[in-house]
């Protein structure tokens, strides 16, 4: 069968902090897996900071807008952080993803790094499940004025700060007033991100194909404040009511402070990510795995 994908970018994990290089485990599977598409027919290009930690130098290194021009496929190599950060950056160009997990849970990196070889050849020739992510467009507003924006896999999360109190939020849904919430602070979660965060803090997990925000306050003080379910097509807006050194993230990638005032101002993103999976790929094969439900055999 011929190829669907003759482009093809890789992107490895972040490299090592302490020595600004990768690993040389990481770096003998990047090779390796470039090594094998080579055999499959494809021209190989590394993102420029793989390139660099990797040392890789035989395959031209190609920055995150080049990638989405010149590239028909990005295969990610490495955990869900990993997918996170380039899939943010890749939306806008709607360059197709196949993660390839060398992290730990790889919910969205679902492919085991010893399966490539059998898993890939398929893939490249046409034979894949499409699954298309939605993202959030996140804003702080100050005075009137934008001062902070990114996009948002996962979530969106305003937190308190290192100090031993809580914030207060006053949250609005489409303006509509919805509560002050007193707490360590509130996560707006993609289906996606509903198995990250919000579901450590009590969130509800949702099927990346239902079109809804989940809305899960973190250890608030009133109890009876639980999570809720939102359309993704409303606005939601954070406003800080009080505390102090409170902090937006966006994928726990992207951090900023926030001063009182500042209102946190989330909707739908007009970008989605496609993660590409192999045939027969199941959402729920993908839970029952990775939070180790009870199989049906015990």
């Amino acid at each position: 069968m011929s190829l669907h994908f003759h482009r093809v970018a890789l992107v490895g994990k972040y490299q090592d902090a302490a020595t600004g290089s990768a690993p040389e485990s990481t770096r003998q599977v990047i090779a390796d897996i470039a090594g094998f598409l080579v055999e499959q027919g494809c021209e190989v290009a590394l993102a420029e900071r793989t390139a660099v930690s990797t040392g890789l130098r035989q395959y031209p290194a190609l920055d995150v807008p080049q990638i989405g021009t010149d590239c028909d496929l990005a295969v990610v190599v490495g955990g869900d952080g990993t997918m996170l950060g380039i899939g943010r950056q890749l939306a806008r160009h709607g360059t197709p993803l196949i993660g390839i997990n060398q992290g730990r849970l790889g919910f969205i990196t679902d492919i085991p790094l010893g399966d490539y070889r059998r898993v890939l050849p398929t893939m490249l020739t046409g034979g894949y499940e499409e699954d298309p992510r939605s993202l959030m467009h996140g804003q702080v507003m100050r005075d009137g004025q934008c001062v902070f924006e990114a996009l948002a896999m996962n979530d969106v999360v305003v937190n308190r700060g290192a100090v031993a109190s809580m914030v207060e939020l006053r949250v609005e849904v489409n303006g509509r007033f919805v509560a002050n919430h007193r707490a360590d602070g509130i996560i707006v979660a993609t289906p996606t991100g509903s198995t990250a965060y919000a579901l450590s803090a009590g969130g509800p997990l949702l099927h990346p194909m239902v079109p809804a925000w989940a809305l899960v306050p973190i250890a608030p003080h009133t109890l009876s404040n639980r999570p809720i379910v939102l359309a993704d097509s409303v606005e939601i807006a954070i406003e800080i009511v009080a505390g102090r050194d409170a902090s937006a993230s966006f994928d726990m990638q992207s951090i900023t402070s926030l001063h009182h005032g500042d209102r946190i101002v989330v909707r739908r993103s007009d970008h989605r990510m496609r993660l590409l999976h192999p045939r027969g790929w199941s959402y729920f094969d993908t839970l029952r795995g990775k939070l180790h439900w009870n199989t049906g055999g015990v």
